[in-house]
C-alpha cells in the first residue's frame, strides 16, 4: 500500500487494556494522533488483575501520574513480592520478592558467598540478606531515600481503568459507547478499515489496537492470526475469583498458596482483599474449584464466584497488518508473577517507539512481533520454573508438572544453575538475577558447586561480611512502620 500519514487511531475494547493504551498514546504522541476508544457497557471485563511489579511506577512517572492521587483512587496498597506457600514441597514457603539479596562481585552474584558460608556454618536464609523481603515479613513498610526500597502495587482493577479514563479523556480521548457489529477490510489488503456498532455508527481508522480480550475480535476473529498454545509447560486453564471483606490489615506481599491441581491467589487491598483459585480441570472439575476456594477464603464474600477459563499462549502475530493486539487479546500467561498489567503498558510502550507515523511498513512490524516474543518467551520460562522445578509428587497434577518436558531455554538456566550456582539476566529481559536465584532456591534446587573466588575471602572475612549485612537489614527493618501504618498516612481511601 502507498504510505500516508497514519494518525487515526482504533481502540476496540476498554477495560485495563483499553485504557492504559489510551492513556499511554494520548501522553506520548503529544497532540499528533487522534484516538478513539469503543466499549460497551454491555460486555463486561474480566477485571481480576490486581497484583502488579516495579515497573508500573515508571510507566507512571512516564505519563505524569500522581502516586498518592493513583493510590487513594484505586485503592492501593503496597506490594514488595510474593510469597509462594506449598510449591517447592507442601507446607514450605519462600518469599519472590523485588529486591537485591545481598551483594556480589564483579566474577560471582551473592549466591555464591552465601553458598561458601554454609560451609563455613553460616545456617542463615537466602533472604535474610534482603532488605524488601524481610520487610515483607515483618509487614513493614516506607517510601524515603533511605532506604530506598523496589515495590510495586496492588490495585482494584475496575476501579484503575477508570482513573485512567479519566486521565485519558482529559487528553482528548474519545470515547464511543457501543457494540462493536461488523468489521470491515479493505478487499485487497485486508486491512481493517472500520469498526461498524449496532447503533449503526461507523468509526474509521489507520491504526486498530485490539483490546477485546480473550476473544480477539480484530486480531483473530477478523484477521484470522492463529495461537501459540503453551498449555503443555502450563497447563493450568481455568480460575475462579471472589471478593471478600477484609479481615485483618492489609499486608505488603501477594500470596500464592499452591495446591493440589493450581494455586490459591490472595491480594489485599484497603478496602477489601481479592482472591481467586488458579486450576488445571483435567484435575479438577469447577464445582469442585469453587468450594474448594470458599473453603479457603477468609472475610465475608461481597461478589458472586467468578469462573474464567483460559489457554496460555499467544497469538502467532501481535501486530497483524494495521491491528495490534493488547493485554488478553495478545495472549495469556497466568498471573503466578503479576505480569499482565506490565506486558500491556511494555506493549504500548513498544508500539509507540514504532509507531507507523508514515505508514504501515513490515520491517516495524516484525520487530515489534521480534520484541513481543522475546519477552513473552522469558516470562513464559519464569512461570514454568515454579512448576517444574518442585519436590511435589502427592497429585496426579503435580507429579505431571515434576516430569513435564521443559523449553530449552529453561533447561539450561535450570542446569547452569544446578552445577555451578548461575543465574543470568539477558538484556531486555524482566526478571533479574535475584528473582530467579530466589525462586530457584525457593522451589528447591540447590547448586552443587560455586565461584572458586569466593574462597579467597578468609573466614574472618566473610563472617563480617554476611553478619554485618544482615545486621544491617534487621536495623533498617525495625524502624520502619507498619505496612497498614504508613497507608494510613500516606493514602488512606476516605470511606
Amino acid at each position: 500500500m502507498d504510505k500516508q500519514q497514519h494518525r487515526r487511531v482504533v481502540i476496540a475494547g476498554g477495560g485495563t487494556a483499553g485504557w492504559i493504551t489510551a492513556a499511554a498514546m494520548s501522553k506520548l504522541s503529544v497532540g499528533t494522533i487522534d484516538i478513539t476508544l469503543v466499549e460497551s457497557d454491555q460486555i463486561s471485563t474480566i477485571g481480576v488483575g490486581e497484583a502488579t511489579i516495579p515497573p508500573m511506577r515508571v510507566f507512571h512517572q512516564l505519563l505524569g501520574i500522581d502516586e498518592k492521587e493513583f493510590m487513594k483512587a484505586t485503592s492501593s496498597t503496597f506490594k514488595l513480592g510474593i510469597s509462594f506457600e506449598n510449591w517447592g514441597n507442601k507446607d514450605e514457603k519462600y518469599i519472590h520478592s523485588f529486591g537485591t539479596t545481598g551483594k556480589g562481585s564483579y566474577l560471582a552474584e551473592f549466591v555464591h558467598f552465601w553458598l561458601h558460608g554454609k560451609t563455613k556454618g553460616h545456617s542463615e536464609d537466602f533472604g535474610d540478606y534482603c532488605l524488601e523481603l524481610q520487610a515483607a515479613h515483618a509487614g513493614k513498610f516506607v517510601i524515603s531515600e533511605k532506604p530506598n526500597i523496589n515495590y510495586a502495587y496492588h490495585i482494584d482493577s475496575s476501579r484503575y481503568a477508570k482513573f485512567l479514563r479519566t486521565y485519558s479523556e482529559d487528553k482528548g480521548v474519545k470515547r464511543i459507547e457501543g457494540k462493536i457489529s461488523q468489521v470491515s477490510q479493505n478487499e485487497k489488503t485486508g486491512f481493517i478499515e472500520s469498526l461498524s456498532l449496532e447503533s449503526g455508527q461507523v468509526i474509521e481508522g489507520d491504526l486498530f489496537i485490539d483490546c477485546t480480550g480473550f476473544r480477539g475480535l480484530l486480531i483473530e476473529q477478523t484477521l484470522n492470526t492463529g495461537y501459540e498454545d503453551w498449555s503443555h509447560w502450563l497447563p493450568c486453564d481455568s480460575a475462579i475469583a471472589v471478593q471478600t471483606k477484609s479481615v485483618e490489615p492489609a499486608i505488603p506481599i501477594t500470596r500464592s498458596i499452591a495446591h493440589e491441581s493450581g494455586w490459591q491467589w490472595r491480594i489485599p487491598l484497603q478496602h477489601r482483599t481479592g482472591n481467586g483459585l488458579v486450576y488445571c480441570s483435567k484435575y479438577l472439575s469447577d464445582d469442585d474449584a469453587k468450594k474448594l476456594l470458599l473453603e479457603n477464603i477468609e472475610g465475608e464474600t461481597i461478589t458472586e464466584p467468578l469462573l474464567i477459563k483460559y489457554r496460555t499462549g499467544k497469538r502467532r502475530k501481535h501486530w497483524n497488518k494495521n491491528c495490534v493486539a493488547l493485554g488478553l487479546a495478545s495472549g495469556f500467561v497466568e498471573p503466578l508473577e503479576s505480569t499482565s498489567i506490565h506486558l500491556i503498558m511494555m506493549g504500548v510502550i513498544r508500539l509507540m517507539r514504532l509507531f507507523p507515523y508514515n505508514g504501515i511498513d513490515q520491517s516495524l512490524i516484525n520487530e515489534y512481533n521480534r520484541e513481543t516474543n522475546v519477552e513473552l518467551e522469558k516470562i513464559r520460562d519464569f512461570i514454568i520454573l515454579h512448576y517444574f522445578v518442585t519436590q511435589r509428587d502427592d497429585s496426579a497434577f503435580w507429579r505431571h508438572c515434576k516430569n513435564m518436558d521443559i523449553p530449552d531455554s529453561l533447561k539450561h538456566r535450570i542446569d547452569i544453575f544446578k552445577s555451578n550456582a548461575h543465574a543470568f539476566q539477558e538484556p531486555n529481559e524482566l526478571f533479574r538475577v535475584d528473582s530467579w536465584t530466589q525462586v530457584m532456591l525457593g522451589q528447591g534446587l540447590m547448586p552443587e558447586s560455586y565461584h572458586n573466588v569466593v574462597k579467597t575471602m578468609s573466614d574472618k572475612e566473610l563472617e563480617h561480611f554476611l553478619t554485618s549485612m544482615r545486621d544491617g537489614i534487621g536495623q533498617v527493618v525495625a524502624k520502619m512502620p507498619k505496612h497498614e501504618d504508613f497507608l494510613q498516612r500516606y493514602c488512606q481511601v476516605e470511606v
